[in-house]
């Protein structure tokens, strides 16, 4: 598998990840389970546009 696709792969997972943390954070009252999930989600997506821009760059 190349780097890219293996980038953006894996910065979905941690989207989907964070969004499911966020949701639990919301439904459970819990502020800190809720801005882990933000977190989570932020580094998905920055990874995922690593491996756009890795793609672009033709690495």
């Amino acid at each position: 598998m190349k780097p890219t696709v293996k980038d953006k792969i894996e910065g979905t997972f941690h989207e989907l990840e964070g969004k499911a943390r966020v949701i639990t954070g919301k439904l459970s009252d819990d502020p800190k389970l809720e801005s882990e999930g933000t977190g989570e989600k932020i580094s998905g997506k920055m990874q995922g546009k690593i491996g756009q821009f890795k793609k672009i760059l033709g690495k």
